[in-house]
């Protein structure tokens, strides 16, 4: 990972502060869909850009640049996203398709160059037998993306032109063939379709870069508890909101990196097929447990605002609904790396579907640490059995 890289992650910490800031303004099963497929879009365009810099390396002067310039492109989609779906929508879709397909022109130039090799380390040098296939491939593809991307590209922008609904339903279009594109090979009629196989990659740099979106989003949650800590009278209830959030925040960690983080990344970057493991475990199964981390600091948000208050079902479903979310994208990202369900994880998926009815009847800091109890019960399961068999091995 290189530090042109961690500059380009910035504008994508203020993306996922906006989209917290806008559920936490639109609590309603309307704001709830319009977040979710702004953060299926930023989302997306963070993938495609880390699996750009897995192929071409960003040290390379015209790689830095291009990273540069969609840096740039990402802070207007960013900044758009609180009225995305209002007067902003020209801004919004203007700059995610020019991010979408200035990329992939770019990857298409480069490839085309005498020696247009990329730069990083995954699989033939230039002067290497199988260079000229590989990069062959790899053109291919491009090509055939983009033409996807002019075709998702088309749907955001007459989702632009109009608004209300049919915004919403064009758009969500338009998310199903960014998201599509890849599983279907981006098969074009006369140019076929790609096979994972043609996409050669370091799986250590790959993962590298899913787990520090997964920072930058836990890195929110603790933004959004010391904000709403500083607007909100600091009595012994609400210190109690803030710890009871900030442990919250730390568990997720701890059951994300604690074992599993770099364990995948052997398992990935040992795999007979990487790109196919790295597109299902990272840019599909990440997207639930990003989503849980934004819902759950938005439950953190209205529990230190109103810790012993009635929790409404805003409350409930943020409260109890995020880590939910994330175990269950994490449980399933066990499930394809590793080949197992990991049990502590699904019974406190079970564990906070049942809390819910406690919600009617205790205060929301009430809810919270029970939910922080849950997490905290399935990491020690996890760590305990984690270090056994490490012990067992040894």
């Amino acid at each position: 990972m290189t530090f042109v890289e961690l500059f380009f992650d910035l504008i994508y910490l203020l993306a996922v502060t906006q989209l917290t800031q806008f559920l936490r303004d639109h609590p309603t099963p309307l704001g709830m869909v319009q977040t979710l497929l702004m953060l299926l879009a930023i989302w997306w365009a963070w993938v495609d850009t880390t699996w750009v810099t897995n192929w071409f390396d960003p040290d390379q002067l015209s790689v830095r640049l291009m990273l540069i310039l969609v840096a740039v492109l990402s802070l207007a989609v960013s900044a758009s996203l609180p009225q995305a779906f209002d007067g902003r929508g020209t801004w919004f879709a203007g700059a995610y398709v020019t991010i979408q397909v200035g990329r992939t022109l770019f990857a298409l130039v480069a490839l085309g160059r005498p020696g247009g090799e990329p730069g990083r380390s995954t699989g033939p040098k230039p002067d290497q037998p199988g260079a000229g296939q590989r990069r062959l491939a790899l053109r291919l593809t491009f090509q055939r993306l983009l033409i996807w991307k002019l075709a998702s590209g088309a749907f955001w922008i007459a989702g632009a032109i109009v608004s209300g609904p049919t915004r919403i339903g064009l758009w969500a279009v338009a998310v199903l063939l960014e998201y599509a594109g890849a599983t279907l090979g981006f098969r074009v009629p006369g140019l076929g379709r790609s096979r994972s196989t043609d996409w050669p990659i370091n799986g250590w740099h790959l993962a590298d870069r899913m787990q520090l979106f997964i920072l930058i989003a836990l890195g929110e949650s603790i933004l959004v508890t010391g904000k709403a800590l500083g607007s909100a009278p600091a009595d012994e209830i609400q210190v109690l909101a803030v710890v009871t959030a900030t442990l919250g925040t730390a568990v997720l960690w701890w059951l994300y990196f604690d074992h599993d983080a770099e364990a995948a990344r052997r398992v990935i970057d040992r795999a007979d097929d990487p790109a196919r493991l790295g597109r299902a475990a990272y840019s599909y199964l990440h997207v639930p447990m990003v989503a849980g981390i934004i819902v759950g600091a938005v439950g953190d948000e209205l529990t230190i605002a109103e810790p012993t208050g009635r929790p409404g079902m805003e409350v409930i479903l943020t409260v109890l609904g995020g880590p939910a979310l994330f175990l269950v994208g994490h449980a399933l990202f066990t499930r394809m790396v590793f080949g197992a369900l990991p049990v502590p994880r699904l019974l406190a998926i079970g564990t906070l579907v049942a809390l819910v009815p406690v919600g009617l009847i205790a205060p929301s800091v009430a809810l919270a640490g029970g939910a922080t109890l849950v997490l905290l019960a399935a990491a020690g399961w996890e760590t305990v059995a984690a270090h056994r068999a490490i012990r067992s091995a040894s």
